[in-house]
């Protein structure tokens, strides 16, 4: 069995996810405490499964995080029908006053504009980090432009993000969990406030639309609505930023893909679905089984947890013709990247879009972009991905 703590699994878990594989679509994990499923049908099953549901249990002890335990309290992604159809009703219709479209323009001058830092650096110093001109702070300022948070108060959103996130790490250490509550609980602050803010003054991005939003009588309560763009935040920057990170590693790592991308830009849906596959942001996805259900053989009782290895799901053979190969023009291409059933992402559009901008805007001005050494990994296995990424157009 892995070890996720494992430097060289870390690196690259696929041969391990293989293996497994092939002995069968389930297995249990001692080390994370929970069956993993490894195969995409068992995956798939366990994430359309209505017998598996995200059940939130807080964050013990319960009363040393009170901010993080009340923002997923009341995140769609943890909750289960009704509530969470009632949430999602809310939710799209505010997501569905066309913000995405009416952000494109914006997000792909945002990437332009980035991509020309990036390519300055590179001109200086010789190779510059895209993680840091371009990865990182592209999807934050794209969920600052889509909450509408003022310009000077976006640098705070990222460090909230990062810390966050760790919470979802196995065997994070007590000084991870105190920044995660100090993050959660300043976050929430400064949410609270700005919705207050958008009830008063309304404008045209989405934290004034959860507040309008209405089904008959109904509305978000206040801790929907922070728990709602907390979510945004960290789902859309976490799995953004990795997307493009990893996703370019991948593309210069197989030449023939990144040129056969800067030659056919027609390519760009296909491709960011590929590269979603292909190097997984999300690499597990819990459930806990909310009535006696099978999956793949494998029984759960209620309260029984079980994970998808998303990763794993994305390299199966019985699914993917050469699963371990790249290649941006494959379809179909049913990856689990954004989830499935009821709890789908309800912002995979906006990141697609922002995707599509990062790699127009890198293939169109730096075509002759090359690794200018080897990336650092995250140390972290559930949210996969780079410390950094250098690169260079000399060689």
């Amino acid at each position: 069995m892995f070890d996720p703590a494992d430097a060289a699994f870390l690196d690259d878990p696929y041969p391990a996810f293989a293996a497994l594989r092939e002995r069968g679509p389930v297995h249990p994990h001692e080390g994370l405490g929970l069956p993993v499923a490894v195969s995409h049908a068992a995956c798939a099953a366990i994430l359309r499964d209505r017998s598996a549901g995200r059940i939130w249990r807080d964050k013990e002890p319960a009363a040393a995080f009170p901010a993080f335990n009340m923002l997923h309290r009341n995140s769609l992604l943890e909750a289960e029908p009704p509530r969470h159809t009632r949430l999602r009703r809310l939710i799209s219709a505010a997501f569905g006053r066309g913000h995405t479209e009416r952000l494109k323009p914006r997000v792909q001058a945002i990437a332009d504009a980035m991509t020309g830092s990036l390519a300055d650096a590179i001109a200086a110093d010789g190779s510059a980090d895209l993680l840091a001109h371009l990865a990182a702070p592209l999807p934050v300022e794209v969920i600052a432009e889509l909450l509408g948070v003022p310009t000077a108060d976006r640098p705070r959103l990222q460090p909230w993000s990062n810390a966050i996130v760790k919470m979802y790490e196995y065997g994070l250490p007590p000084e991870g969990a105190a920044a995660a509550e100090a993050a959660s609980a300043e976050f929430v602050a400064y949410l609270t406030a700005l919705a207050e803010d958008r009830a008063r003054h309304p404008g045209d991005d989405l934290v004034s639309d959860l507040v309008s939003v209405r089904d008959g009588g109904d509305r978000l309560s206040a801790d929907e609505l922070v728990g709602t763009a907390v979510l945004l935040l960290m789902a859309g920057h976490e799995a953004t930023v990795n997307v493009i990170g990893n996703g370019v590693l991948a593309l210069l790592r197989h030449r023939d893909q990144w040129d056969r991308l800067v030659a056919s830009p027609a390519l760009l849906p296909t491709a960011i679905e590929e590269l979603i596959r292909y190097d997984a942001p999300l690499q597990l996805f819990e459930r806990t089984a909310t009535a006696p259900t099978t999956v793949a053989g494998h029984e759960l009782a209620p309260g029984d947890r079980i994970a998808a290895l998303l990763g794993a799901a994305a390299r199966d053979p019985a699914v993917f013709t050469d699963p371990d190969t790249l290649d941006i023009g494959r379809t179909p291409n049913p990856h689990l990247g954004f989830g499935a059933g009821i709890h789908y992402c309800v912002g995979a559009p906006l990141a697609r879009a922002e995707v599509a901008a990062a790699l127009t805007a890198l293939t169109t001005r730096l075509p002759g972009l090359r690794l200018a050494a080897e990336p650092s990994r995250r140390p972290e296995f559930v949210i996969r991905g780079l410390r950094e990424l250098r690169v260079t157009t000399a060689g």
